[in-house]
């Protein structure tokens, strides 16, 4: 029958089919075990990409590394050090300061006292100079006056002798005596005049009489001397003027 025969040709391509592949499948064997010896023999060959990668992630640290650690020891080290020198110059400032600031208030405090002395003893050697004179007029006054010849000319003796030493007194500590002498134009400056007297012999604004004398310190005056200012007479021309117009 055809039915038949169509089996048995089937069963004959499906017969040739696995004699095909279990030939396909012998001559690939031994090209696995080939493989299979080869990765055995090189197996740093068989890792993947992954494995590589993360090997090298988790390497050891490299040399950079290293050398940027050392230098933040050395950094940090430096930094102590100079906070070390810093901390002993603070100190070496703050001592100076002390001391400058102890000198000044030492200072201030001799300056005080060499003031406070300077008013209360300025006047020590113009007063050791006056005591001569004080002596010299307690010898005029102890002068018994009765039934001595010759006392008035003593004691004015005495007087010249004692008026002698206050002006050296006086010149020693730079006290200038203020004497205006008749005839001479008022100084404002240097004279006080007290009143004005019509007078024919001197020009007006001049000094017609002393009263009393006057005198500077250095510089400085102590006493103006007081005068009397002349001026015109009545009913001559000229007109007065007063001693501030002077």
């Amino acid at each position: 029958m055809t039915v038949g025969k169509s089996e048995n040709s089937s069963s004959d391509i499906t017969g040739e089919e696995n004699d095909v592949s279990s030939q396909k499948a012998e001559s690939a064997a031994p090209h696995e075990k080939q493989g299979n010896h080869q990765a055995n023999q090189h197996p740093e060959h068989n890792e993947s990409p992954e494995t590589v990668s993360h090997e090298e992630g988790v390497s050891a640290p490299g040399p950079d590394s290293t050398d940027s650690e050392a230098r933040g020891g050395d950094a940090g080290d430096q930094s102590e050090d100079d906070i070390e020198t810093l901390r002993a110059q603070n100190v070496q400032l703050r001592d100076e300061f002390l001391r400058a600031h102890a000198d000044a208030e030492n200072a201030r405090k001799r300056a005080q006292t060499e003031i406070s002395n300077a008013r209360r003893f300025a006047l020590e050697g113009f007063a050791a100079e006056l005591l001569n004179v004080r002596d010299s007029l307690d010898l005029a006054r102890s002068v018994d006056l009765d039934g001595t010849e010759g006392v008035v000319e003593r004691v004015v003796e005495g007087l010249e002798l004692t008026l002698k030493q206050l002006d050296s007194a006086f010149e020693r500590f730079a006290v200038f005596e203020i004497s205006p002498e008749v005839g001479d134009k008022l100084d404002p400056e240097s004279h006080q005049a007290m009143t004005l007297a019509p007078s024919t012999d001197v020009a007006p604004n001049h000094i017609c009489q002393v009263i009393q004398k006057g005198y500077r310190l250095h510089d400085r005056l102590l006493r103006p001397a007081r005068v009397i200012v002349a001026k015109a007479p009545e009913g001559e021309d000229g007109g007065e003027k007063s001693p501030s117009d002077a």
